[in-house]
């Protein structure tokens, strides 16, 4: 749609305005961002609850947050990572 972008310029028109059609597709993306935006509020409220959950526990929310990043990763990049995270170590004579 991004490639569209110029057909909502109104051709007779000065550059700053728009069609009708494109204000209107504007109220509608804008609102849809808007609602997305709050919706994210929430989740992250429910995931703040949920870490809260976990620390009363006794669960260290801060290991919890790298073994969830962790797992985000490909395995095979994570590996790579650790590698090389071995090897640096190694170098500065931490392990």
């Amino acid at each position: 749609m991004a490639d569209d972008a110029g057909s909502f310029i109104a051709a007779d028109a000065a550059p700053q305005t728009l069609t009708q059609s494109a204000q209107e597709r504007l109220r509608q993306l804008i609102a849809r961002i808007e609602k997305l935006e709050e919706e994210k509020a929430v989740v992250a409220a429910d995931i703040k609850e949920v870490y809260g959950e976990a620390k009363s526990t006794g669960f260290d929310t801060k290991v919890m947050r790298k073994v969830i990043a962790l797992r985000k990763q490909d395995r095979n990049e994570r590996a790579e990572q650790e590698m090389v995270m071995d090897l640096y170590l190694a170098a500065l004579g931490e392990i």
